[in-house]
């Protein structure tokens, strides 16, 4: 059964929790989709994946923009395609998980500032808990993640 992982963002933004995540994705030789919610937030964490350290990036491009998408071990898309065969896909800003089949591994990643997104994200816990393993995290005070459920 595949995993599904939920992380309820608390402390820290997602511009500087999904760069650690998608190093820990690549550590274990996986490759990424990382789905966002908006087409307009594609360029943000375009940005963010470049900068998010003076000393380093993590290897990316936005779906669709060149013909080397599958070569990419990170792919950010508004869409629901997997150019470059990833492993690992994950939902950010309000993405809504659609196609899901094919993944060793969904990450649902969501605010816990935004009441829309509270709810959105109990409706897909409540909807996807007979077909997937999931797990619960959310960020304690200091940003550090606690398992919950």
């Amino acid at each position: 059964m595949t995993d599904l992982l939920f992380y309820h963002l608390e402390t820290r933004p997602l511009e500087s929790v999904l760069p650690a995540l998608l190093e820990k994705t690549l550590e274990r030789g996986w490759r990424a989709v990382v789905e966002v919610g908006s087409g307009e937030r594609l360029e943000t964490l375009d940005s963010a994946l470049w900068t998010y350290t003076d000393d380093s990036f993590l290897p990316h491009g936005i779906a669709r923009r060149n013909e080397h998408d599958a070569d990419q071990p990170v792919i950010l898309t508004a869409g629901d395609e997997n150019p470059n065969h990833a492993a690992i896909r994950f939902f950010v800003d309000r993405a809504t998980p659609r196609e899901l089949d094919g993944y060793e591994r969904l990450v649902y990643i969501f605010n816990g500032h935004d009441p829309d997104a509270v709810t959105e994200a109990r409706d897909v816990w409540r909807n996807l808990r007979s077909t997937y393993d999931l797990t619960y995290w959310q960020q304690d005070a200091g940003g550090r993640w606690s398992k919950k459920a």
